[in-house]
């Protein structure tokens, strides 16, 4: 009887998913997706939409980090220059989202592979704060832009939310229109970056990551690859950036601290490194965490009358909590708990 996997053609051993069990599971995850928003109110529509965008930006994180390796403490600011080019771009010169996002994606690409030239020199704990700087330089620029006209918010016409002519608002609520936006780019952005690293280009990013002295001296051009790392990263940053604010219409750096890199940070170590559908965890674990905190505080705000005064600090401490307890009790993250279900009852009734 044999055991283990095993290919018979370059096809199925290049395949996303070569096993039925697989994709039965990929096209139950699509069903539940496309009914989701039939039956949800505005509220699980927000969640929804906030998580798919934060997942996009998340996993663009994770091709920096969780990949190649790089250190990024910066992208609250990529996610900033991908909301106010697509805010400029709507608010100035009246374009709609179908020119507003891939135009604001392709800019904060060049934003990130200029701030991504440090990296060829510094490694570690010093490209940390280069990426720092870089976050802290840019939401300077917002706050003091006045000049290039950019102000502290900026709110962005209704029509500029139309897809090739075809206006958002037809669809109905803003959170029901823009769901299917926010779910169609998270796909593609899926598919995108899992073939990404089955090419040339992300198996680079991986010998970088692993160890960059032996990748250059198999032939890889460390300085080509890490600029490419930073600006595909930044990309998807921008993407996220420009969905969030078309998604909610008004902008302010205030969106795009520090805070945010941090939050971004702890969406792919949760969720687990080098892993897209990490990414997509993590970004759920970290907008559902807070949203159920508040339901409750507010279900236990009879009781406890000052609960909602301390709310914010205790979603900041159960976010440090649950970095920590990830940190130590599983490091790989959720997806490492996930594929670790999957192996018990593939395995089942055998221990290993």
């Amino acid at each position: 009887m044999q055991s283990g996997t095993f290919h018979t053609s370059y096809a199925g051993d290049m395949a996303l998913r070569p096993y039925w069990v697989q994709r039965l599971r990929i096209a139950l995850v699509l069903i539940a997706v496309l009914t989701f928003p039939w039956f949800a109110d505005r509220y699980w529509l927000n969640l929804a939409n906030t998580i798919a965008i934060a997942a996009i930006g998340a996993i663009g994180l994770n091709i920096l980090v969780g990949y190649t390796g790089q250190i990024s403490i910066g992208h609250g600011g990529f996610l900033a220059v991908g909301a106010y080019t697509a805010g400029l771009l709507a608010a100035r010169l009246d374009a709609p989202m179908w020119v507003t996002i891939p135009v604001a994606s392709g800019f904060t690409a060049l934003v990130g592979a200029f701030f991504g030239l440090p990296s060829v020199r510094l490694k570690g704990l010093y490209l940390a704060i280069a990426t720092l700087a870089a976050q802290e330089i840019i939401i300077w620029l917002l706050t003091h832009g006045k000049l290039l006209g950019i102000g502290e918010s900026l709110t962005l016409p209704q029509a500029a939310n139309n897809l090739f002519g075809f206006p958002l608002s037809a669809l109905g609520n803003n959170d029901f229109a823009f769901y299917w936006v926010t779910v169609g780019f998270l796909i593609l952005t899926v598919v995108f970056v899992s073939n990404l690293f089955r090419s040339r280009t992300g198996r680079a990013f991986v010998a970088i990551r692993d160890q960059d002295i032996a990748a250059q001296v198999i032939g890889v051009d460390l300085f080509r690859y890490k600029l490419l790392a930073f600006a595909t990263s930044s990309f998807f940053a921008g993407l996220a950036g420009a969905l969030t604010a078309h998604y909610r219409s008004i902008i302010s750096w205030e969106r795009f601290t520090i805070d945010t890199s941090i939050l971004y940070l702890a969406m792919i170590i949760i969720g687990g490194l080098g892993s897209v559908s990490g990414s997509i965890y993590g970004a759920a674990f970290m907008t559902l965490l807070p949203a159920l905190l508040s339901n409750l505080a507010r279900a236990i705000s009879g009781v406890v009358p000052d609960i909602n005064t301390y709310l914010p600090y205790i979603q900041q401490g159960a976010f440090g909590l649950a970095i920590v307890l990830f940190l130590i009790f599983e490091p790989e993250g959720i997806v490492k708990m996930w594929r670790n279900v999957k192996d018990y009852f593939r395995l089942w009734p055998f221990s290993y």
